[in-house]
């Protein structure tokens, strides 16, 4: 039987894909193409203690987790340093939320991007 066996992608509208794919580079180190793609391989990362995991999560309707009412997609994206990134995004002027969450999963923090979307980053506790 086919079966889902991981995320293929998460993909947002842009109203200037050029410019945001630039944004996700300078500001969050994603290696982005000048056509606003890039393709992530687990398998060249993954060690025994850190296997690189992505989710794929569903959220009410009206789930303010995401932010602003209209967002109809979120990036989760895993750091090695939340504290650090989350200092120097705000040292650049980009919008950080002033919250961060510590669970069994790790820490979490949030910054948005120049179109208004709210980005979760996550350093990943020990193991995931």
């Amino acid at each position: 039987m086919a079966k889902v066996t991981g995320i293929g992608g998460v993909f947002l509208r842009s109203r200037n894909p050029t410019r945001l794919a630039g944004w996700y580079r300078e500001h969050l180190g994603v290696p982005m193409s000048d056509h606003g793609t890039v393709t992530f391989h687990w398998d060249d990362s993954a060690t025994d203690d850190h296997p690189g995991t992505t989710t794929f999560a569903l959220f009410a309707q009206d789930s303010d987790y995401f932010g602003e009412p209209g967002q109809r997609a979120m990036l989760n994206l895993r750091v090695d340093d939340l504290h650090d990134l989350l200092g120097r995004l705000r040292a650049r002027g980009v919008e950080v939320l002033p919250d961060t969450e510590d669970s069994e999963f790790g820490r979490f923090g949030w910054c948005v991007d120049p179109e208004g979307n709210r980005i979760e980053l996550w350093e990943p506790a020990p193991g995931m």
